[in-house]
This record gives structure tokens, C-alpha cells and sequence, in this order.
């Protein structure tokens, strides 16, 4: 009965491929695959994404058949983070319905974290912005060599609000700090140091890996792993206070719609320099001084 599961959703997912965004395969027993699949697009988050994504955890937290679930990325990338044309569309949208959206994505985030069976992020390219709060809220993660991290959103004018409460909590406000200011890009030892990810492999060994890791998840009792899961939550919890998902939401909310983020996605679209990175360059004009 396993087998003809698994062989079914191969095909049928196999053969959506190029429609399907979010794609559910089931390589042996107990063990399920979610892909994103924007890969012309690096995986990056959209609307229809992030419901996909939400829609599915919600509905496999229940599975019997999923004892372990395995998250990667069809393409180049596993995820850039929020697509960045949706962002820039969102100033066209009300107050109301950029909090709306950006609700939607901290529910999905939290439906991760709370999911009660072991995720494995197999993750490769590049893992930017939104897509680290998804790495955040998995148990194991796994990264190909030369794999990129960037916690990227000041640098368009943007704040890692909604993810904020599962990246801090993985990584501690120290480092925070630093990545969450400096925008810049860091390797897979970086990303060691700073608990976001716990191995890296080669590119061509990452499914392997994944697998042999999901093998041993497998040989554990399943209750005993739920129960755990909820033992780390309750002794190191991530802020779920519903004043902390509004903050949040309302912040994300009000800067992507502001002046200065909507001049950083066009600089980014425009591949110009951002208009405080023009205005910072200008020289000063008229005669010395002290």
C-alpha cells in the first residue's frame, strides 16, 4: 500500500512539475519530501507559495504515513526569500492587507516550528532572507558546499521581521546583530558558527544525506521525537505571544510600503545603486572648513 503511494505521487508530481509549485514525493516509507518549485524564480516566496507550503505541513502534521519530513528546492537555489517583485507590488495594497499578508507568512513559519515530527532542510544555492526562518524552523539542516546565506532585507530597504522571533532564537542576538545589519553573504562555515546549519556535504551527497539522516530519525520512537520536539519548545520557546506576531507584521507591513523600501526594490530591479547608497557617495560642495 506504501509503495503504491509513493509510486503514484512520483508520477503525478513528476508529470506537474512545471505547474506544480510545491511538489510532495515519498521516497521509502515514513518518509516525505515537500519541494519548492519556482526554480526560474531561485524558489522565492510568493502568496500561492507560502499558502502551498502552510496548507501541506498543516495536512502531513496529521499523516501517518509521514514519520520525517525532508524540505529542499527544485533549481538552482533551495530559496531567495520573498519574491521580489510580489514585495514591490504590496504598495498597492492597503495597511490592512500588508499585515493580512504578512500574517500568513509568520503562520506558516509557526506551523513549521510546531510541526511534531523531525524536518530536515536539505538546503543548496543560495538560502536568503525569508528563507533562513524556514532553516530556522527545521530540526536538521543540511547545506551543499558553497551554499550562500544572507539575512539580505536592509539592503532594499526592508527589516527580517516576521522571521525575526525563529532566527534570533537559532542564533542568539549576538550574532543577530551583525547579520541582520550587515546584509552581507557568508559560506557554510559562517552559517556553522552561527547554529543555522548543523552539516555540510557535497553538492552531489545532499539528498544522500538526507536520506541516511531520516533513516536514523526513523529507528527512533516516533511519540518519544514529538514529545521531545515539545521539550525544547517549552524550555527555549520562540516568542508566540499574539503582541509579538503583531509587531511584527504591522512593522514588515508599514516599511515595505515606505518610500525607502520601494526605492530600494526598484534600485534592485533597475540594478542601480540603492538612493541612500547614491546620496551617501555625493561629495560636499563649497570650500573647506574646520
Amino acid at each position: 500500500m506504501t509503495t503504491a503511494k509513493k509510486n503514484t505521487d512520483k508520477v503525478s508530481l513528476t508529470e506537474g512539475a512545471d505547474t506544480d509549485i510545491l511538489e510532495i514525493v515519498r521516497p521509502a516509507p515514513g518518509i516525505t519530501e515537500i519541494w519548492l518549485n519556482r526554480p526560474d524564480k531561485h524558489n522565492a516566496f510568493n502568496p500561492e507559495l507560502i499558502a502551498r507550503i502552510h496548507q501541506t505541513i498543516t495536512r502531513l502534521a496529521a499523516d501517518a504515513d509521514t514519520r520525517v519530513l525532508i524540505i529542499a528546492g527544485r533549481g538552482k537555489s533551495f530559496c531567495s526569500g520573498a519574491d521580489l517583485k510580489y514585495m514591490k507590488s504590496m504598495v498597492n495594497y492597503s495597511h490592512a492587507e500588508n499585515v493580512a499578508d504578512a500574517a500568513r507568512l509568520a503562520a506558516m513559519l509557526r506551523a513549521l516550528h510546531d510541526f511534531p515530527k523531525p524536518i530536515i532542510a536539505a538546503v543548496h544555492g543560495n538560502v536568503f532572507a525569508g528563507a533562513t526562518g524556514m532553516i530556522c524552523c527545521s530540526d536538521l539542516v543540511v547545506a551543499a558546499e558553497n551554499t550562500r546565506f544572507s539575512i539580505s532585507e536592509v539592503k532594499l530597504g526592508l527589516v527580517p521581521a516576521v522571521i525575526s522571533p525563529f532566527v534570533i532564537s537559532r542564533m542568539g542576538p549576538h550574532l543577530a546583530r551583525r547579520y541582520f545589519l550587515t546584509a552581507e553573504v557568508f559560506d557554510t562555515e559562517a552559517a556553522s558558527a552561527a547554529h543555522l546549519i548543523h552539516e555540510t556535504v557535497a553538492a552531489d551527497s545532499l539528498m544522500t544525506r538526507a536520506h541516511e539522516l531520516a533513516a536514523q530519525l526513523l529507528r527512533n520512537a516516533p511519540g518519544a521525537m514529538a514529545d521531545t520536539k515539545n521539550l525544547i519548545r517549552y524550555l527555549v520557546p520562540v516568542p508566540k505571544d499574539a503582541a509579538v506576531t503583531e509587531y511584527t507584521c504591522e512593522l514588515i507591513a508599514r516599511v515595505r510600503a515606505a518610500e525607502e523600501a520601494q526605492g530600494g526594490l526598484q534600485a534592485f530591479f533597475d540594478k542601480a545603486d540603492a538612493p541612500w547608497i547614491a546620496s551617501s557617495q555625493k561629495q560636499p560642495t563649497g570650500k573647506g572648513g574646520n
